[in-house]
């Protein structure tokens, strides 16, 4: 392994972060460009650039993540959907976890619905909304 090949995977390591912008290879690229330097400086054989690579990238991930997953923690901000837990809504059509079916009307608005303990729920009983997940409402019978 030679400077150039770690040059190559530090151009490529940025392409596929840049690509993913998920900092999934961030490190990679990071540790690569530490033992491209250190291959230069040092002349260092195969294992020695191997085992450079590995902890560099190692030890920049475990200083780096912690600071990164802070910084993209966001403060949970409710939408108009999480507005609607606790009210009620109206079933119509029975909701059965057996054959997948149950719908509710909620404001005017028809809902894929859910049963929260997978018991059956009639046409046109009343229950409220315990959770939303995605498009589908969880939902618990009204007493």
């Amino acid at each position: 392994m030679s400077v150039i090949f770690w040059a190559i995977l530090v151009i490529a390591f940025v392409i596929l972060e840049i690509v993913t912008v998920q900092l999934v290879s961030i490190w990679l690229a990071a540790g690569s460009f530490v033992t491209m330097i250190c291959t230069f400086l040092f002349d260092l054989k195969p294992f020695g650039q191997m085992t450079v690579f590995i902890l560099s990238s190692a030890a920049l991930l475990l200083i780096t993540f912690p600071l990164i997953r802070s910084r993209r923690k966001k403060a949970h901000i409710a939408t108009n959907a999480d507005l609607d837990i606790g009210k009620t809504a109206a079933v119509i059509e029975k909701i059965d976890p057996t054959i997948n079916t149950g719908r509710v009307t909620l404001n005017g608005v028809d809902w894929c619905a859910v049963s929260e303990n997978g018991e059956a729920i009639p046409k046109d009983a009343i229950v409220t909304i315990v959770e939303i997940s995605g498009a589908k409402l969880i939902v618990r019978r009204s007493l």
